[in-house]
């Protein structure tokens, strides 16, 4: 027999609405933000709201995460533990969480998933976390896929990737310079995106190298036919970026890797899906008609030119067509692509610019703009907004199902109906009834009636017949029983849905033990840096019991001289083809270079080669 291995397609919720979008369309497990301490402040939610997304996932046994994930002040970690608390008395499944603070704290058996915030990027940190008792460790995005391999070969704790969505510059976690530019820490859910701004480029000289460009700004990741490498390099969950997204956006995205996993598990059954139900779709999902900023497998199979998108920043949607004539207030256009009144289309200009705007009417492949835009013939123009198919997104457009099979059996004095549900569970009501011989065939009745399911859960797969079905009951009274049955069924899969529990982190015990007398974990360093992200005494107080000796404060509580602001495996130096392993061509202009924004402020770039990095420094002149 196979041994299989459950899969997750984790799916955002900016609120509930989304969360429960996301169940709909086939989300296995959703992640959201209570109301403080989560990594993107604009996306909080009420525990009670928290505690009605847990009911209605749980149905289906989809999980429900919770982020956790900013670093903590020390008056706030009383309020951390209350929260804490509070959201596992709502049935929350799991906390995404990034302050080591949190393992000193007095918390129940909840599930720690180790954030992407405390930059998992080797084999050894992941095998740390595990002994630490972290059920899951979510992996740096710059990782490839050799490195996930490497990772999952080095531990058994479950492993969590980002498959699709925006992606950050620096690693996630090691990113102060939202901080330093504008006292709003990315570690506490107040990132600036910085790296979503113009920069010029400019040599020790002052020479211009760019000018007026979007050059830390990256495409967004797009994994969807890498998912079977994926779970073969040893991944189990698969996570899809976006807790600011719409609901629209978390339709149409967690359908597309829904249908695709799907497809998967036909052809492997050593794989399955983590939850129950099948998702029917009004809609085809499609990913370049969501917002994207173009799209990148990032560094999956290693570097490759492709990740970064240097004119806007904003999204550019699916390729449409190109101009072929504007003449007046029309523009024809030459494409297979229809339009539709209300669609948003976008162009780069000349000066490399993106510009937009809104189709006011349509005849054919002729379209009036609201306000006609400056746009020249062959310039290829790009949908951003589908009005037809945001449309259908935002009615109804997904219906998830339980199958449930019936059992009719009779005794002496009457009937008794079981429902039997994909996940073993069951219900069984004895009814007592008089029987009377019907005049007609009633089994096809029964099974109608049965089949009623209506805004339940379930839908039927079938009836089982054990006794007659040719006894007289009326419709009425089958759909009474009915009624009695599924509500039996859903009690008991709120009572029989697997609750995890926290792993007993023994050697995180162990290290307690052995600290007392001098030895440490092994794993941290006996100095820690601003780059550890301590903020608050609980953090110093875990990491000391760890083996460290001098523990330098976050950068949030003091910023070091000389600190690197960002660290990034986008390369300014390879983009521009002047690397020394990768480039073909020798750079004209003189190092160090710098960014310089729009309001003056100049960074200074590193290239570390040997860890194929590039570092960013305030400039000291400042």
């Amino acid at each position: 027999m196979i041994r299989q291995r459950p899969i997750e397609l984790l799916a955002p919720a900016r609120d509930v609405e989304c969360a429960m979008a996301a169940v709909d369309h086939g989300a296995d497990a959703v992640y959201i933000g209570a109301a403080r301490f989560g990594a993107r402040a604009a996306a909080g939610n009420s525990v009670d709201d928290i505690a009605r997304l847990v009911d209605y996932a749980h149905q289906f046994r989809v999980k429900v995460y919770v982020t956790v994930n900013t670093i903590l002040k020390d008056e706030e970690l009383a309020d951390t533990e209350r929260l804490v608390w509070e959201l596992y008395r709502a049935g929350v499944d799991a906390l995404i969480v990034q302050d080591m603070a949190l393992l000193e704290l007095s918390l129940p058996p909840i599930p720690l998933h180790a954030s992407t915030q405390m930059d998992n990027r080797t084999p050894e940190k992941a095998r740390y976390l595990q002994q630490l008792g972290f059920s899951q460790v979510v992996l740096a995005r710059e990782l490839s896929l050799q490195d996930i391999r490497a990772v999952h070969e080095a531990c058994d704790v479950p492993l969590e990737v980002f498959v699709h969505g925006a992606l950050c510059v620096s690693y996630s976690g090691q990113c102060y310079v939202s901080q330093h530019c504008f006292g709003r820490s990315a570690n506490r859910g107040e990132c600036a995106q910085f790296c979503r701004l113009k920069f010029d480029l400019v040599d020790s000289d002052g020479r211009a190298i760019e000018q007026g460009k979007h050059l830390l700004s990256l495409k967004d990741m797009n994994r969807g036919e890498d998912l079977e490498r994926l779970l073969d390099a040893g991944v189990s969950s698969l996570k899809i970026e976006g807790r600011l997204k719409d609901v629209a956006y978390v339709k149409n995205v967690t359908a597309w890797y829904r249908r695709r996993l799907d497809e998967i598990f036909k052809r492997r059954p050593e794989y399955r899906r983590a939850s129950s139900g099948q998702v029917t779709l009004t809609f085809t999902p499609q990913l370049a008609k969501s917002f994207n900023r173009g799209f990148t497998r990032y560094f999956l199979d290693g570097r490759t030119p492709d990740i970064f998108s240097f004119h806007t920043p904003k999204s550019m949607g699916e390729e449409v067509g190109r101009v072929k004539e504007v003449r007046g207030r029309c523009i024809t256009v030459a494409g297979l692509k229809p339009f539709a009144n209300g669609d948003g289309l976008c162009f780069v200009d000349e000066r490399g610019e993106l510009q937009g705007f809104r189709v006011n009417r349509v005849e054919a492949n002729k379209i009036y703009p609201a306000e006609m835009p400056r746009v020249r013939p062959h310039t290829v123009l790009y949908r951003n907004f589908d009005k037809a198919f945001e449309d259908v997104l935002s009615r109804p457009s997904a219906v998830r199902k339980i199958k449930v099979w019936w059992t009719v059996d009779e005794y002496a004095g009457g009937f008794t109906l079981e429902a039997r549900d994909e996940n073993e569970v069951s219900a069984t009501l004895s009814f007592p009834y008089p029987k009377e011989p019907s005049r007609s065939p009633q089994a096809g009745n029964v099974e109608a009636q049965l089949a009623k399911l209506g805004n339940t859960p379930f839908e039927s797969a079938g009836v089982e017949w054990k006794g007659s079905p040719d006894w007289f009951v009326p419709s009425s009274v089958w759909a009474e029983w009915r009624r009695a049955v599924v509500s039996a069924l859903l009690s008991a899969r709120r009572m029989n849905c697997p609750r995890p529990v926290r792993l007993l982190p023994t050697d995180y015990t162990r290290s307690l033990d052995a600290s007392k007398e001098g030895r440490d974990s092994g794993f941290v360093p006996q100095r820690l840096t601003y780059l550890a992200n301590v903020m608050n005494r609980k953090a110093e107080a875990f990491y000391r019991r760890q083996g460290a000796v001098d523990i330098e404060p976050a950068f949030e509580r003091r910023e070091p001289e000389g600190a690197v602001l960002m660290f990034c495996r986008h390369c300014l130096r390879y983009s521009l083809g002047w690397c020394p392993q990768y480039g073909k061509g020798k750079s004209p202009f003189r190092e160090p270079y710098y960014l310089v924004s729009s309001d003056g402020r100049r960074f200074r770039l590193a290239f570390d080669c040997k860890n194929c990095q590039m570092k960013v420094y305030a400039d000291e002149k400042e």
